[in-house]
């Protein structure tokens, strides 16, 4: 599934509906992508200032892989 995501919000909530759907606790979830509970729940409550790694630590362990791509071809680029 492909999903263009725009907002902390957005990025929170597909990890709170994975988790979900694996039937993840978050404390398990925390612990097995090594972040805080806290930090988790702001996460998935998305809180716009949490820290980038850790978001990919979690997003890595619910087998979540993010793809960055540009909105330009190479001709508009100068």
């Amino acid at each position: 599934m492909k999903l263009a995501i725009h907002s902390a919000g957005q990025i929170g909530e597909l990890i709170r509906c994975e988790r979900k759907r694996q039937k993840i606790l978050q404390q398990d979830l925390a612990d097995l992508s090594g972040v805080s509970l806290h930090f988790l729940s702001n996460l998935e409550n998305g809180k716009a200032t949490v820290e980038f790694r850790k978001v990919l630590l979690v997003l890595r362990s619910l087998g979540i892989e993010m793809e960055l791509h540009t909105r330009y071809t190479d001709k508009e680029v100068s």
